[in-house]
């Protein structure tokens, strides 16, 4: 089933590789639906620019590298993001709930889950939060 719902499979674990390496400036991609079928609709390496794709009328899967941490120690960590815009109908919103586990299994290494539909949900500040509480304490030097 997996194969079947991906455009190219190919094409999304090398976009996940991507993502993942520490030679590339790719710091997301977006997986969009086309009709039934996943495919890339957008890579880059701007936070606010990777939010512009998701709207109201789209389900989309995100996953995104963030650079967290404390003054004593920034680490890379990742992020997988299920959004369901609130103008999708009620049929395509009940798909993302069976399809996101195909797109886990490739999109598999991530500190964080979020499910989101309202564009406060997916502020930075927020995302990072999520990303920070999940990866335990900071320790930092204090102030």
């Amino acid at each position: 089933m997996s194969a079947q719902l991906f455009e190219d499979q190919d094409a999304v674990n090398a976009a996940y590789e991507d993502v993942r390496s520490d030679s590339t400036s790719t710091t997301w991609v977006i997986l969009e639906y086309n009709d039934k079928k996943l495919y890339i609709s957008a890579t880059g390496d701007d936070y606010d620019e990777c939010m512009k794709h998701l709207d109201e009328t789209k389900r989309a899967y995100v996953y995104i590298r963030l650079i967290v941490g404390d003054e004593l120690s920034k680490r890379p960590k990742f992020a997988f993001i299920s959004w369901i815009g609130f103008d999708v109908p009620p049929l395509k919103k009940a798909r993302v709930s069976t399809d996101k586990s195909f797109v886990k299994s490739i999109f598999q290494s991530f500190a964080k889950e979020f499910l989101c539909s309202e564009k406060a949900d997916l502020l930075e500040s927020n995302i990072r939060k999520g990303i920070e509480k999940a990866g335990g304490a900071n320790y930092g030097i204090g102030k």
